[in-house]
């Protein structure tokens, strides 16, 4: 089987599991970001070990498994962020002159979950939002791929992922964007002359690159090829889930401000 399409049928099941669980949120929804979470963090780890010592281990898992149970049992989300926070502190002090790369790490795995899993929350909206998220992530990540091996030209970031180029991420930016705004119309009922809604899409669609390149930098300063073995054709979690890392942040943010932190998907109830 080539690497495409073991890269494609490999995108496919992931992507149907997701789905699944989205549409079931609650519970179910939370246990998966948190166990992707897991991976990532466990994958990062595993570029950086040369940054960790295993009292950091020890401190990241606890705190990680502590994080869990805060977010399965659904605590609010202001208190949830105290802990995460306070956890990355514990960390840093201990990880001395690797702080960056342990308590950065711990962050970069519990950030998204805690914004995906708060972000699908309730409904009318929870659900909604998040295909949102799945729709601007994906459709830039597979337009990106395909229009950059179509048409080549200038490379984006040669240093940090020599196989990306401009045309690519136009591409995606453009495909991304569309794919947003055509599920906000369907699945949140915005209008298609709310101009907030290409202008987020765009935002969430480049931040998802950035994100991208931002792992691949990171695995090059470690001489990484791919963050682990998990998912063939793609590596690990974090080769899967790294554009979704930095643009659920952001909706996730952006929801807090407009809306509310434990519920951000009632922005769209504002527009």
């Amino acid at each position: 089987m080539s690497n495409l399409l073991m890269r494609i049928l490999t995108a496919v099941v992931f992507a149907a599991i997701a789905l699944f669980l989205t549409w079931e949120g609650g519970f179910l929804f939370a246990l998966f970001a948190w166990c992707v979470g897991g991976f990532v963090l466990y994958e990062w780890r595993g570029i950086s070990k040369s940054c960790w010592r295993q009292i950091d281990e020890i401190i990241a898992s606890v705190a990680y498994i502590i994080f869990g149970i805060l977010l399965v049992a659904d605590f609010s989300a202001p208190l949830v962020f105290v802990v995460i926070f306070l956890c990355a502190i514990v960390l840093a002090l201990v990880a001395g002159r690797k702080t960056g790369w342990v308590a950065g790490g711990y962050l970069y795995a519990t950030l998204p979950v805690l914004s995906l899993t708060y972000i699908r929350g309730e409904e009318p909206f929870g659900f909604g939002a998040i295909i949102y998220l799945f729709a601007i992530v994906w459709g830039t990540d597979i337009a990106a791929y395909f229009n950059g091996r179509s048409l080549g030209g200038p490379k984006l970031a040669p240093k940090f992922s020599p196989n990306k180029t401009w045309s690519g991420a136009i591409g995606g930016a453009l495909a991304g964007t569309a794919g947003g705004c055509l599920v906000a119309f369907v699945a949140l009922d915005t209008t298609p002359a709310n101009l907030f809604i290409p202008v987020l899409s765009l935002a969430l669609s480049i931040v998802s690159q950035i994100g991208d390149i931002s792992e691949s930098w990171v695995k090059r300063h470690f001489g990484v090829k791919d963050s682990g073995r998990f998912l063939p054709g793609h590596g690990g979690f974090m080769d899967r889930v790294d554009g979704l890392v930095f643009a659920a942040i952001l909706l996730y943010l952006v929801g807090a401000i407009a809306a509310d932190m434990t519920v951000p998907s009632n922005m769209f109830n504002l527009i």
